[in-house]
């Protein structure tokens, strides 16, 4: 399975405008991200955007469950409107607020790493309510991930 977005490669460096309107150049727009090649047996998807650095502590920027087998691509800007899947279910973020929340590493902080992972499982809805956590998600996917597949982005300021 292999996960790719047209406003990056992976390992590059994320542009300021998918970042928060903190940030200079911010416009806070959702990246696109576009995925091929899930197992067959394919029911549904889960797509997690994390902060690993030291200064964030695992902070969520985007949590999607239950993105159906069919889909394939999340357009930019998609967070947060109809243009996003239906019964696909964003999550509240770190920030408290369900959907896309953009990088906004403190300044000084160094070059942070956003890692996204799209998981394959093989249930078509996770059982998880619309204020679940991170933690919540994962344990609602355990034992069902199929595959998962992971894009790397940078940003630092």
């Amino acid at each position: 399975m292999h996960l790719t977005s047209t406003a990056y490669v992976d390992g590059a460096t994320i542009p300021a405008r998918y970042a928060t309107t903190k940030v200079e150049g911010g416009r806070g727009a959702s990246i696109p991200l576009e995925w091929q090649d899930a197992p067959e047996a394919t029911a549904s998807f889960v797509i997690e955007m994390l902060d690993h650095h030291p200064v964030a502590h695992g902070w969520v920027h985007w949590l999607i469950a239950n993105v159906p087998a069919d889909v394939h691509a999340i357009g930019e800007d998609a967070s947060g409107t109809s243009a996003m899947p239906p019964g696909a279910l964003e999550l509240p973020n770190t920030g408290g607020r369900a959907g896309y929340g953009g990088p906004q590493p403190p300044v000084g902080s160094g070059v942070h790493d956003y890692e996204i992972t799209l998981s394959a499982l093989d249930v078509a809805r996770l059982p998880v309510r619309a204020d679940a956590t991170l933690d919540d998600v994962r344990a609602a996917m355990y034992g069902h991930v199929m595959e998962q597949a992971v894009l790397v982005g940078r940003f630092g300021r």
